[in-house]
């Protein structure tokens, strides 16, 4: 008795586990929508000097302020622990806005990185444009949050390929009210934890709908 005791603590139990948390992401069907419809990105100057836009995109946009080197941890946060992990997807994009006085510390930023071999920048999309422009862009997002004065903020927002922002508002798993807009850049554990799971409901979200509207193969 004792010994099947063992091999089913041993053998069975991690199976059980790994399959709780693997499905846990099905087990939400939809992420909830804190702003429909956000306004597209205006014609902004880009790094790339190619025009950006966030339909039919599944974006994480930021607004990186001034402080770019400052704060080039919050970079490195983002991009090790949701970039790398999405990078492959056609439809996913990461799209930063900056101030305009800034683009040269992106530049440093992004050679800092790559030449020290610590993170790759080549798939990131940098808009830079006036602080003013930034700030009004920024309110129309109706969000509680606000940028600093430097048209910054270490936060992250999740957008759909319809330009909805997706977040969490309602009643959890736990029965508790909550409320997210953003993700903190600051905290790899957030970032983990909190953003990564959205993020994989929103892929969700579009695999299942994927799936439905294939037509049925005849063998």
């Amino acid at each position: 008795m004792k010994k099947g005791f063992i091999v089913i603590f041993l053998f069975i139990l991690p199976i059980i586990a790994y399959l709780f948390f693997a499905s846990g992401v099905n087990s939400f069907t939809k992420l909830p929508i804190i702003t429909e419809k956000v306004e597209e990105l205006p014609n902004w100057e880009s790094l790339s000097g190619e025009p950006i836009q966030l339909q039919d995109k599944i974006t994480v946009l930021g607004f990186m302020g001034t402080q770019i080197l400052q704060n080039k941890s919050n970079a490195f946060n983002l991009n090790q622990i949701i970039y790398n992990k999405n990078k492959d997807f056609l439809d996913f994009q990461i799209v930063m806005i900056v101030p305009t006085e800034a683009k040269t510390d992106v530049e440093q930023l992004i050679h800092e990185f790559e030449w020290a071999k610590l993170a790759s920048f080549s798939g990131w999309k940098f808009l830079f444009a006036p602080k003013n422009e930034i700030k009004d862009y920024y309110n129309k997002l109706g969000l509680v949050n606000t940028l600093d004065e430097n048209a910054g903020t270490p936060l992250v927002y999740i957008l759909d390929k319809e330009r909805n922002l997706r977040g969490r508002k309602g009643m959890n798993k736990k029965g508790k009210e909550e409320y997210k807009e953003g993700y903190s850049t600051i905290s790899p554990a957030e970032l983990k934890n909190e953003m990564e799971d959205d993020f994989k409901v929103i892929l969700y979200e579009y695999r299942a709908a994927y799936k439905k509207n294939q037509p049925s193969r005849k063998i």
